[in-house]
């Protein structure tokens, strides 16, 4: 009988999980919703409880009715960037603050003042940055001591939910690239930074390759997570190289833009890939021995999600969608920046926020709707700029949940003009990446070329001309209105 494989996308706004097959087949998959708390402008944090119950109550629902005893393994894609501190025995001192929370700005400035922008660039991939988890901890340290002192380990959310399965402190290196403090060549925490960071070493889990097992699933929980005593447990990997692997483009150059909360395109590479203007980053592969350059925003779906809650009395997402159709192309000149939590690439600028801008009398519900979806895909344009200094780039993988409207996938062509490839399963392309993981972890798949049996592109998005032409004229106001901004933006964050 065919063996399955549970791969659990435990993202910021949920938890999916999704029951495969060997050969690739979605049995089912099931979300379970939990909350972010932002508070004092630029901070997010979560329960990691939430991310608990949810992994276990997702888990239990996807296995209703099946044979637990053929889960051949689990394993995981998980939003990155977190700072969890969890005592000895892994509880946590504190809720998590997640990707989101953008407040150890401080503790940036010290970091990049110690060892230079340059060098730390050159050493993990990435800037300095108050979104990465070595600068939150600083903050921590700083700001709440008696909690760093109790401090045995800071965890990613997988990471966490992987310590409760099995009792160990692990993480791998995907995740570990994107906390600021691991050497990317050498694939070890970076001695330089954590010394400049003030951070001891043992604070820090022990680094594994996605595709390790992490351990399996205790006697003692094996009831409350719904999984089998001994079930293996494979390391997974942050949702952004995960997502490389669920969209297929496990080949060098190969490039995937990912729409969901946050947005990204990233890709995959054989050696380290960095940006002399440092708009994009680079991460360490869930594919072991290969690299993810990336460019990711802060708020794409989460600005669309905002107008939802907030400005369009709960009207659906699809109707919100037709909406958009009835606006012309262009939203009548309204433009909107989508800097809601800060924005990393391409403007890496924690004091930004959103803003409609151009708003006269002629503009109705359906033009600020179509503007906020205009906004998110100019500046994800921004983004593939700098990758078209290095590679053309024509033709790009879309997945993410915001990749299945319609609307959505033809602005994103008309703006990045590119031609999109939408997979069949478009939604769940970070499941399949750690589904993938999973089987070749437990050596059910031979290689990361399996992920081909999951996935089936039937649906191309091209560019269309005349929407080219208009927003080759909006593109240059939507970068100058942030210049224009900045100013405000600093006064603003000092109110």
């Amino acid at each position: 009988m065919e063996r399955f494989l549970i791969a659990h996308d435990l993202g910021t706004s949920g938890n999916k999980a999704t029951l495969f097959t060997t050969s690739g087949k979605v049995v089912r998959s099931f979300t379970v919703p939990y909350s972010v708390r932002f508070f004092n402008g630029n901070y997010a944090e979560q329960d990691p409880e939430n991310w608990w119950d949810a992994m276990c109550d997702a888990t239990r629902a996807v296995l209703e009715g099946e044979d637990a005893s053929r889960v051949a393994a689990v394993s995981f894609s998980a939003q990155m960037q977190a700072c969890l501190v969890v005592d000895q025995h892994g509880t946590p001192l504190r809720d998590a603050m997640i990707w989101a929370d953008q407040r150890a700005v401080e503790e940036a400035r010290i970091l990049e003042e110690k060892i230079g922008a340059n060098r730390m660039y050159k050493l993990t991939g990435h800037r300095v940055s108050a979104c990465y988890s070595i600068e939150k901890l600083m903050w921590l340290k700083r700001h709440e001591p008696e909690n760093y002192a109790k401090t045995h380990k800071m965890l990613q959310a997988k990471d966490y939910v992987i310590h409760r399965l099995t009792g160990n402190f692990v993480t791998d290196y995907s995740d570990a690239s994107g906390t600021n403090a691991l050497d990317l060549k050498k694939l070890c925490w970076s001695e330089e930074i954590l010394q400049a960071a003030g951070i001891d070493r043992e604070k820090l889990p022990d680094l594994k390759k996605s595709t390790d097992i992490a351990g399996y699933v205790q006697e003692r929980i094996a009831g409350e997570c719904g999984l089998p005593a001994g079930t293996p447990i494979v390391c997974g990997g942050g949702d952004g190289p995960c997502s490389a692997v669920g969209a297929a483009c496990i080949d060098d150059g190969e490039l995937y833009l990912t729409y969901g909360t946050s947005a990204w395109i990233g890709g995959t590479t054989k050696e380290p890939f960095l940006d002399e203007d440092k708009i994009l980053y680079c991460f360490a592969h869930v594919i072991p021995g290969k690299y993810m350059p990336c460019g990711a925003m802060q708020a794409a779906g989460s600005s669309f999600a905002y107008m939802q809650d907030n400005l369009c009395d709960d009207i659906s997402y699809e109707e919100m969608g037709r909406m958009v159709e009835k606006s012309p192309v262009g939203a009548k000149n309204l433009i909107f920046l989508p800097y809601m939590l800060g924005e990393r690439s391409p403007r890496w600028n924690p004091n930004t926020s959103a803003a409609f801008l151009g708003i006269k009398p002629e503009h109705e519900k359906k033009d600020y709707v179509r503007a906020v979806l205009e906004g998110v895909a100019m500046n994800m344009e921004l983004i593939l700029k700098a990758y078209r200094k290095y590679l053309p780039v024509e033709k790009m993988v879309l997945t993410g949940g915001g990749a299945r409207a319609d609307v959505t996938a033809q602005i994103l062509a008309d703006v990045l003009q590119v031609e999109l490839a939408r997979p069949d399963q478009v939604s769940i392309a970070t499941s399949i990446g750690a589904a993938v993981i999973a089987g070749v972890g437990v050596e059910i798949f031979k290689d990361f070329d399996q992920v081909r049996r999951f996935l089936k592109f039937e649906d191309q998005v091209k560019p269309v001309e005349r929407h080219v032409k208009i927003y080759e004229k909006l593109k240059p106001v939507f970068d100058e209105a942030y210049t224009c901004m900045l100013p405000l933006y600093e006064r603003i964050s000092k109110l």
